[in-house]
């Protein structure tokens, strides 16, 4: 069976089986006389019946609600259950118009679309909704239609009107401003609802969420469905993080708050965040990149961060670009970000790469302003002072970064690469950046940031 990878047993259930696992259970006579009862209709019907293969956690709860908050761990069925809701809604017309929100529009596309578990791939034949990717919109044949918004573009969200949504990754949404975009437009119909799928993190949106009345929370661990996940997955993930922090948050569906000693609070980054609109003129820019090594799966990222150096001797933080890149392409990206951001200067760690980090940058951008740097003091040596930034409030976060933002708060002064087994690569970069802008040099900063309020005020 999938799940009984080797090394790894799969543990009795403590959770409400699906009434298919439930039949698969009895006896090979008593199954044989159950279908046998049924017509080859119903036997169809029965394999797009989605109460029949839920788990009761997969499936809505009853009762008034206004949200439907799934906290999940990876391979829950999170996004079955979404896209199971949206059709059910779909099919006995109580949703004619419905959106549907990712972190990006590529998320929304791929996941909850095109996915393996997406709306396509659960639509029975004979009620295949027709999808139009250049519209970002899903029509049914009884005339229910489902648009696509990215989260990253709350402004998107703020004409349409829908009467049901689904918003998936919830924890991972860059701007919260979207949901409030999307509430005030779901106000068709005369019991609108948003389900909302998603691997917890403690974020300000999802535990505004759980505290606001009116949400129904459902959690579920991965090993609700290990049975249904592939051997490999079980092996190498399950195996590896279980037990562990990441993978209480990842795999339990805990909401873990900060790391014992970490050198950054959530709730000091939530305090500082800014919107676009509230950054002033910046007086420098740059781009910084802590190169992995390798980019091979299960390698370390490669840390792409953007930061500016604001006209009231502030740090703002802008982007993070960090993922699994082949060398020629965190390349593209950094230079790609120097030129839309009209940055000052490219700064990298070449302690893995040496000249050939400088090397390559130059191969896609000669003319590009390039600094190297070389970390010869520890991580928690060259981060307290970028910490300390933070801790006088003269650092923010233009919007929200998630897996920066974790990475930041599950970082503390007894960090052990090995023991974490991987490297907060976008903390790196973060730091490097903030270095560059406001460490090293620093009181320069200050004196012409002081000289520019004298020369104001006359």
């Amino acid at each position: 069976m999938a799940g009984e990878a080797e090394g790894l047993a799969v543990p009795a259930p403590s959770f409400a089986p699906s009434l298919a696992a439930r039949f698969a259970a009895l006896p090979v006579a008593d199954r044989t006389s159950a279908l046998a009862e049924l017509s080859d209709e119903e036997v169809e019907g029965l394999s797009h019946d989605w109460r029949f293969w839920a788990r009761p956690s997969q499936l809505p709860p009853e009762g008034q609600w206004r949200v439907w908050l799934l906290l999940a761990g990876r391979g829950f069925g999170k996004t079955r259950s979404g896209a199971e809701w949206v059709r059910m809604l779909v099919e006995q017309r109580r949703a004619r118009r419905v959106a549907l929100v990712a972190p990006t529009a590529a998320d929304a596309r791929d996941v909850m679309v095109e996915g393996e578990s997406g709306l396509l791939a659960v639509a029975p034949p004979d009620f295949r909704p027709l999808y139009e990717p250049s519209k970002r919109r899903l029509t049914w044949p009884n005339g229910a239609i489902a648009t696509c918004f990215s989260a990253d573009e709350p402004e998107r969200l703020r004409g349409p009107q829908h009467d049901a949504a689904w918003c998936d990754e919830l924890a991972a949404w860059r701007y919260a401003e979207a949901w409030d975009m999307l509430l005030l437009g779901l106000r068709l119909g005369s019991d609108p609802r948003v389900v909302a799928t998603t691997t917890p993190k403690p974020t300000r949106l999802v535990r505004a969420l759980i505290a606001a009345e009116g949400t129904f929370v459902t959690r579920g661990a991965t090993r609700e469905n290990l049975r249904n996940l592939a051997p490999q997955f079980l092996a190498e993930i399950v195996k590896r993080y279980e037990g562990t922090r990441l993978g209480r948050q990842e795999l339990e569906a805990e909401i873990l708050e900060d790391a014992p000693g970490a050198l950054w609070r959530r709730d000091a980054l939530e305090g500082e965040r800014r919107k676009p609109g509230e950054v002033p003129s910046l007086r420098r820019i740059v781009v910084a990149i802590d190169p992995a090594s390798s980019s091979a799966e299960g390698a370390d990222e490669t840390g792409i961060i953007v930061a500016g150096l604001g006209e009231d001797g502030h740090g703002y933080v802008l982007d993070d670009r960090s993922g699994r890149y082949a060398p020629e392409h965190w390349a593209k990206e950094a230079v790609a970000l120097y030129r839309k951001r009209a940055a000052d200067r490219i700064v990298a760690e070449v302690n893995n790469g040496g000249d050939m980090v400088q090397s390559v940058l130059r191969t896609v951008d000669a003319s590009a302003s390039f600094k190297a740097v070389h970390a010869s003091r520890g991580k928690v040596v060259r981060a307290e002072p970028v910490a300390a930034l933070y801790e006088q409030g003269r650092v923010h976060h233009v919007g929200c970064f998630p897996a920066l933002e974790d990475q930041l708060c599950g970082f503390t002064a007894g960090f052990d690469r090995r023991r974490a087994g991987s490297s907060p690569d976008r903390l790196d970069a973060l730091v490097w950046a903030l270095t560059e802008l406001m460490v090293e040099d620093s009181g320069q900063a200050w004196l012409d940031y002081y000289g520019e309020l004298a020369r104001k005020q006359g």
